[in-house]
């Protein structure tokens, strides 16, 4: 009976992580005092290890199951060059101890690529806290800086674009066989899409008549007729086009007579580009569009700077799988690569996951107004004890009857797409503001998804990827519907294991379509709740 009490088994598995962690720091301890010459760079793994399992102590508690696995993997690799590829699960603020530590204690150069909000709090907060702890004077670095890598050695924090430019562009700035390390490595081919992509702003038409004013009448003929064509086209919720042949034809005219300006070059180079995809995005309220041109497939890009050094890839979710061939292969990853996949703790970062069965279907007309009806119970319900709620609706319509019927109720507290929230916010969000906001914004204590995020058909930018994947013969749901789908949504989830929050999953083709039960097992671990009990809810709180 007391072993069936989970207190008593996680109290004997602590026991036993720390007898084990205990033995191997005797053992290491014991081989770099008798053989200290043996050992390369002092053997950083145990250096780390021992370094880290003690600062672990001084916090008082664990911050990360895996704190230490991690960090001994990342050593490995800085000190064998042995590219890695690890999948955290977890959310960077409980990770990124794991990798800073072998970076601050190795005495070789290091290249971290991080995005800019997160490489702030590194350099302000986390390195100097860390390197006082550690008794470490590694030099740091960032972009702004002038560098020297025939001699220095130290930690260099340099942003995806920054990063990308160097590499893709060919200009030389780091050294090619710098060790690498990408933290967010799952926002990688998104960055790199975003790099590439080459825009015509609403300004930029001016400026080429200024420039070149003896094709003014030209410049302006075809910015009016583009102009004319893209807003005479149904509005569409996704507020982008593709250009239609005449668009093309039109724009490509103009780029063969202005060919020595360095945008319109690249433009010209693109239509002959089949993985070039050309597109408006629009901006209805001031009558304003940009014209874009985007690479489709960043794989035979990327592969040739991701092959040729050692890296070390970290992320929350990068793939389904351990190995992450899907992932590999959308980035152009060929090189012999050491995989890692950390799974949430089955009991401490569980998400309480409710379902509700027999609902319509998505793309049925009764699923709005049972929406709505789902909406109301759980937020009325769920108000005073779960704040703040999060409610995702990536339909448009949708999306404002559920804002106009909360708002009625709890007026100014209700936000669409806002980043202003505070802890006793409701805020109602499609999937792409909450993708690229969910960082800045307080966690939800309760998440109510609407409709899964597989991205939509309707989609013309979604649609041009599909066929793309069709003239390539790969499956293209599997191989892009379905991995956006399980990303987006286990980015969503993850802060809510830290408090082991609710996530209300109201698509009911989790239940009975054929790739549902790949969605349930990415979102694992998580106990299932057919009704939400708020008096044990209560309780759960004032635990965490």
């Amino acid at each position: 009976m007391l072993w069936q009490d989970g207190t008593v088994r996680k109290l004997v598995r602590i026991f036993l992580a720390t007898f084990q962690a205990y033995l191997i720091s005797i053992v290491i301890s014991c081989a770099i005092s008798i053989y200290p010459q043996s050992l390369p760079m002092t053997l950083l793994e145990a250096e780390v290890h021992i370094s880290l399992r003690e600062f672990l102590r001084h916090q008082g508690q664990p911050i990360w199951d895996h704190h230490l696995t991690m960090a001994r993997l990342v050593s490995r690799a800085l000190r064998l060059d042995r590219s890695a590829l690890i999948q955290t699960g977890s959310t960077f603020s409980r990770y990124a101890l794991s990798y800073l530590v072998p970076c601050l204690l190795s005495d070789r150069p290091i290249l971290l690529v991080v995005p800019f909000n997160i490489q702030q709090k590194l350099i302000e907060e986390d390195i100097p806290y860390l390197q006082g702890w550690l008794n470490t004077n590694k030099a740091i670095a960032t972009e702004t800086q002038e560098v020297d890598f025939t001699t220095f050695k130290g930690l260099f924090l340099v942003s995806p674009d920054v990063w990308l430019g160097d590499r893709l562009d060919n200009r030389g700035g780091f050294p090619d066989d710098i060790l690498t390390l990408i933290d967010q490595a799952d926002y990688l081919e998104e960055w790199t899409k975003n790099h590439l992509t080459l825009t015509i702003y609403p300004d930029d038409w001016q400026q080429l008549q200024q420039e070149y004013s003896s094709s003014g009448n030209l410049i302006q003929e075809v910015k009016l007729f583009l102009e004319q064509s893209i807003f005479s086209r149904p509005n569409n919720p996704y507020q982008c086009c593709l250009l239609d042949n005449e668009e093309r034809e039109s724009l490509a005219y103009l780029c063969d007579t202005i060919n020595h300006h360095p945008l319109l070059q690249g433009f010209a180079e693109s239509f002959k580009d089949n993985n070039q995809l050309l597109w408006a995005s629009i901006n209805q309220d001031d009558k304003t569009f940009l014209i874009n041109s985007s690479p489709l497939d960043v794989s035979d890009i990327l592969s040739p700077h991701l092959d040729k050094s050692t890296m070390v890839l970290m992320g929350g979710f990068l793939d389904n799988q351990k190995m992450a061939p899907i992932y590999r292969k959308t980035i152009g990853l060929n090189q012999d690569i050491l995989c890692l996949k950390f799974f949430p703790h089955r009991q401490n970062e569980l998400i309480n996951l409710y379902i509700r069965d027999r609902l319509p279907m998505p793309n049925t007309p009764e699923f709005h107004q049972v929406l709505i009806e789902e909406v109301k119970k759980l937020v009325f319900g769920c108000y005073e004890s779960l704040k703040p709620i999060t409610i995702i609706v990536d339909d448009v319509p949708a999306k404002a009857q559920v804002a106009t019927f909360l708002a009625a109720e709890f007026g100014s507290q209700v936000k669409v797409e806002n980043t202003t929230i505070d802890e006793d916010s409701i805020l109602i969000s499609g999937w792409k503001f909450w993708h690229q906001n969910q960082g800045k914004l307080p966690n939800p204590q309760l998440l109510i998804i609407a409709t899964l995020p597989i991205p939509s058909l309707e989609n013309p930018l979604v649609a041009a990827q599909v066929n793309y994947c069709k003239k390539q013969h790969k499956d293209w749901f599997r191989f892009y519907l379905l991995p956006t789908a399980l990303t987006e949504i286990q980015r969503a989830v993850m802060p809510l294991r830290e408090s082991q929050g609710i996530v209300a999953l109201l698509d009911n083709r989790v239940n009975y379509r054929s790739y549902g039960n790949l969605i349930l097992t990415a979102l694992e671990p998580y106990a299932k709740l057919d009704y939400i009990d708020l008096n044990w809810l209560e309780d759960k709180i004032n635990i965490y």
